[in-house]
Parts: structure tokens; C-alpha cells; sequence
């Protein structure tokens, strides 16, 4: 079954695993997980894969590595609020 979750509430389910998690990890995790934002939806398994670091630290640390892997209408236009997207 696919989970979906909202870029607002992303660190709640970052926090579902335990820290230091390798990338492979982490992506393996939310290979289920859909991710929503301001302007459609991702697959948060592939956008873990697609980061650049080895390994995380933190929830922290794996979420900005998300958010720089995000694409840049994730979160919607300049200036507005991401809201419940």
C-alpha cells in the first residue's frame, strides 16, 4: 500500500528512521512513500536516491538534502506560503 505524505509534514515521517541511515537505506524506506507539494506529487524513495550525500546524520541533515533535490516548483511560487501542499 502507498503512503503519501505532504512536504509540510515531511519530518514526521524522516523520523521514522533511525540516524546515521545511508542513502540506499533511506531510499529503500520511502520506496512506498508518495510525496505531495504545491505542485504535484514525487516518489520520495526515488528523490532520497537522487541526493548527493552517502549518509545522514540527522532528520536534519536527509531533510535539506531533500529540499536540494526538490524541483523548484515544489514549493510553489516566491514569496507564498507552501500552506498544506
Amino acid at each position: 500500500m502507498t503512503r503519501q505524505v505532504k512536504l509540510s509534514r515531511i519530518e514526521s515521517a524522516l523520523s521514522e528512521l533511525s540516524y546515521p541511515v545511508s542513502r540506499d537505506e533511506a531510499a529503500s524506506e520511502f520506496e512506498d512513500v508518495t510525496l505531495t507539494h504545491a505542485n504535484g506529487e514525487l516518489n520520495l524513495g526515488d528523490l532520497v536516491a537522487d541526493t548527493s550525500a552517502e549518509e545522514y546524520e540527522s532528520v536534519e541533515d536527509l531533510s535539506t538534502e531533500i529540499e536540494n533535490a526538490l524541483p523548484r516548483d515544489a514549493v510553489g511560487e516566491p514569496y507564498q506560503s507552501e500552506g498544506e501542499g
